[in-house]
């Protein structure tokens, strides 16, 4: 680090923006966060104008509250278990006012171009045209806004659209008695699936999966199943997840029980879906089931068991790129969402640049970016100090096999961590190191 009190830029007033700003705060670091949007909220903006929001209008998180909450800021207890979209939406903006957040926020003036000075600081370029002058960089843009659409031979003669457009039913597309074909299993595809296949809509809809998946329900014993459970740090987590796997019939995880493929991987080999409701619509007929697609022929889907159907209607919910519309590509990207992160933050060789919220963290992502803040704001301060490069390289391979070596080979999987393992290693282990590292260094600097 080149001082203790640098000048900070942080892209982004999602939850990943809104926290890095908090903890600066707190720890007296000037910075400017850079919102493209005319509000906070990011994904959980519903509607939001800057076009990232993927949040439909019966959304509910899939995380319980107890789950969910900031640590030093918890949910209101009035709240449902599951909280609908607007719940989130009030409770980030109710968490950006107690703690003095919208005047650091420039409203409508997102991050055009990041480059980096001769000198190695950061010169930001915003919507207004103004190149302006920044020590440090905190990237918090998410990962959930670019849809990622797969390539199948042949071409659709109908309507297609990405889950990220979806609203309802009657918006982007009028989607009454149609014949849909929903693409993709994960938590937005049961949603949609389980909406659309109201028989108050008169539709006829299809789901298509090309790994399966393990159904997972939100209730166990009239508790939120997230409730129940806890990793562990001081076991092998594939010890932890054998335990699961033994007692998983019990709970109905088995996706084919109601039909669906059997899952080309064990459980939390990859993200199970939650939901209450699709095993019930497709043990009702409301859902028929299909494997992967192999090829569209005009309104044909043909399927890879040999079956083919006609459908008006696709949607694909099949996930999102991990992109950074603000650097030069050959500077930094995230080809297949995949990128080297110490820590999930830091970018070895470049010190001024700290990326947060780049995590598909289980349960939840929002407790998990309260812990990269608190890393972060020690580091802006020179109270903690980076490793070696080579001893970042290290440890981005181990943390990586540690956390994602047993899931599938797919981009949705390649940012995975298990958050209570994190919490452990960042506060227990890595920030206690990193002080005695900017400790040594300041004896060294005398």
């Amino acid at each position: 680090m080149r001082h203790a009190q640098p000048y900070v830029a942080v892209i982004g007033a999602g939850i990943s923006g809104l926290t890095a700003g908090k903890m600066l705060k707190d720890y007296g670091v000037d910075y400017t966060t850079f919102e493209t949007s005319d509000r906070i909220g990011g994904n959980w903006a519903f509607g939001n104008p800057n076009g990232h929001s993927s949040a439909y209008r019966s959304l509910h998180i899939d995380t319980s509250k107890h789950r969910l909450s900031f640590k030093d800021f918890p949910m209101p207890e009035h709240y449902p278990s599951f909280p609908h979209h607007s719940h989130v939406k009030a409770y980030l903006d109710d968490y950006a006012r107690t703690f003095g957040l919208l005047d650091h926020i420039e409203f409508e003036n997102g991050v055009v171009r990041a480059e980096r000075t001769d000198d190695g600081r950061w010169i930001i370029r915003d919507q207004s045209g103004a190149d302006r002058h920044f020590d440090m960089l905190v990237v918090a843009n998410g990962h959930h806004w670019d849809p990622r659409l797969p390539d199948f031979p042949g071409s659709f003669d109908g309507e297609s659209i990405h889950s990220h457009s979806y609203i309802d039913p009657s918006t982007p597309l009028a989607l009454t008695g149609k014949r849909i074909l929903v693409v993709g299993i994960g938590n937005s595809a049961a949603d949609i699936t389980v909406e659309l296949s109201s028989k108050a809509l008169d539709n006829q809809v299809t789901l298509s999966t090309r790994s399966s998946a393990w159904i997972v329900p939100k209730y166990i014993a009239g508790r939120p199943g997230d409730t129940f459970w806890q990793t562990s740090p001081y076991l092998p987590l594939k010890w932890q997840r054998k335990a699961v796997q033994l007692v998983a019939p019990m709970l109905g995880t088995d996706p084919t029980m109601y039909g669906l493929p059997p899952a080309d991987h064990k459980l939390f080999e990859a993200h199970p879906t939650q939901s209450v409701e699709l095993p019930l619509r497709l043990g009702s007929g409301d859902v028929a089931p299909k494997p992967n697609i192999a090829r569209l022929d005009g309104h044909t889907v043909h399927f890879v068991d040999g079956t083919h159907d006609e459908f008006d209607v696709i949607v694909y919910a099949t996930g999102y790129n991990i992109t950074f519309p603000f650097f030069d590509p050959d500077f930094i990207s995230a080809p297949d969402n995949a990128i080297r992160l110490y820590k999930r933050m830091f970018l070895p060789g470049i010190e001024n640049l700290v990326f947060m919220g780049f995590a598909q963290a289980v349960p939840t992502l929002f407790p998990f970016v309260e812990c990269q803040a608190r890393l972060l704001a020690a580091y802006a301060i020179g109270r903690y100090a980076l490793p070696s490069v080579d001893e970042m390289e290290r440890v981005i391979d181990a943390d990586q096999q540690l956390h994602a070596g047993h899931c599938t080979d797919r981009p949705r999987h390649t940012q995975q961590v298990d958050y209570f393992v994190y919490e452990h290693d960042i506060r227990k282990k890595e920030i206690p190191a990193g002080m005695a590292r900017a400790q040594r260094a300041a004896v060294v600097a005398r």
